[in-house]
Formats: C-alpha cells, sequence, structure tokens
C-alpha cells in the first residue's frame, strides 16, 4: 500500500508517525457504521495490519472465561486499524477493555526514545485532501505519566495522548472497561468540534525502549451517550 504521509519529522526520517499507522490515507467516503459499531477480539484481528519495526504478534486466546485479543511484543511495533466512518452524533461514546499486568520503567513518554505503550486504542480523524488537518487521538495505558495526563505525540504532534491508565495494576490479571466520549475528548485535545471519526486502531509497541511486554484486548463499541 502506498503511503503518502505529511507527517514525518524531520522530512528526512523514514519512520511513520506511528500513532497514526497510516490511517491519515485518504479514507474513501461511505457510510457510517451502523448505530453502536461493536468488534470483537475475532473482528479486530481481521482489521488491516500495519508494521513499522518488527510485528507485534497478536492472536485470539481464552483468558479469565473471556475471548480476548493478545498482544505480545518484543522490540517491535506493529498494529492493526479498521478505516470506517463512525457517527458520533449517534455513538459518541467509546467502550473498551483491556488488560496489562506490567508496564515499561525508566521511560520519558514524551521524548521518541520512551514512545512505548503496552496498549493503546485510538481513534483518527482525516483531514481529506488537507492532510495537515488529520487529528488523533490515542488512549494510552500509560507507564509514568500520570493517569489523567495528556501530551503531543513524541512522532506527530497532530495525535495527543491521553493516559487513561497508569503503571502496573495493584493485582495481576485485572480486567478494566473504559468510556470515552469522543467528541468531548476532540473537543478538548483538539479544539475541534466533530461528528465522525474516520479510523480506529489498536496498538502494543515496545521497540523504541527495546524491550518486552503484553497486553489483552476485549470488545470494542461505540455507544449513544
Amino acid at each position: 500500500m502506498a503511503i503518502s504521509n505529511p507527517f514525518r519529522y524531520p522530512p528526512t526520517d523514514n519512520r511513520l508517525p506511528r500513532l497514526l499507522l497510516a490511517v491519515i490515507l485518504a479514507c474513501p467516503p461511505g457510510l457510517a457504521l451502523a448505530s453502536e459499531p461493536r468488534f470483537t477480539p475475532t473482528d479486530i484481528l481481521n482489521w488491516e495490519k500495519e508494521v513499522f519495526e518488527g510485528e507485534t504478534q497478536y492472536e485470539p486466546v481464552e483468558i479469565d472465561g473471556r475471548e480476548a485479543l493478545h498482544a505480545s511484543c518484543d522490540n517491535s511495533a506493529s498494529g492493526l486499524y479498521l478505516k470506517k466512518t463512525i457517527d458520533l452524533e449517534r455513538t459518541p461514546i467509546l467502550e473498551w477493555s483491556w488488560r496489562v499486568d506490567e508496564t515499561f520503567s525508566g521511560i520519558d513518554e514524551t521524548t521518541r526514545a520512551g514512545d512505548d505503550y503496552p496498549a493503546r486504542v485510538y481513534v483518527v480523524k482525516d483531514g481529506g485532501l488537507l492532510r495537515w488537518r488529520t487529528r488523533a487521538i490515542n488512549y494510552v495505558w500509560a507507564s509514568e505519566k500520570p493517569e489523567g495526563a495528556d501530551w503531543p505525540n513524541a512522532y506527530a504532534s497532530q495525535a495527543r495522548m491521553l493516559a487513561v491508565r497508569s503503571g502496573a495494576p495493584d493485582e495481576t490479571g485485572q480486567w478494566v472497561t473504559e468510556r470515552r466520549n469522543v467528541r468531548e475528548d476532540f473537543r478538548q485535545l483538539h479544539d475541534r468540534e466533530i461528528d465522525t471519526i474516520d479510523a480506529v486502531a489498536i496498538m502494543t509497541d515496545c521497540d523504541d525502549t527495546e524491550r518486552t511486554i503484553e497486553a489483552w484486548y476485549g470488545k470494542i463499541r461505540f455507544l449513544p451517550e
């Protein structure tokens, strides 16, 4: 797939700004998903793949009595994404579940050297012909940044990071369900009023820190407010 990427900083850097996962490409016009779009771990596994450095392994598993997508990362960075218009006027609430047993230590997530996350779920608003207007929000399970913190991505400032969770849980094996109002988050983080998004993605990456990490993803769905 040909990549036309205006968010490469500096211009000579041959790395794609990972947060956008190539979904900044023109998304073909299409109908919004039906009300309450829902994606099972098996659905997510069949999303398009984007590989940056090595390949994070994603496989369906059953754990804790539930279906999940297991992400296993070994000095790698690759993600899964779906390019699809989702109507935020009808379903602005993004809900997902995830599990992380450990996080990274001693990293600065605001730098490229520390731009690794055990788990992230993110949404993208495509800028169309105006590529520089593309915006993304990464909902991340942070390692060092405190819960609730937000900051520009180290590779592409058009993507904002939001620490929904931070640090390893007190007990391993704990699933957490999150809910975010995507319209409100775009308003607060990007000062944008939007009615739709054009893509949703997940990624577990550990190539910048050259370490290993794993995570589990459950269902992802969009709900009415």
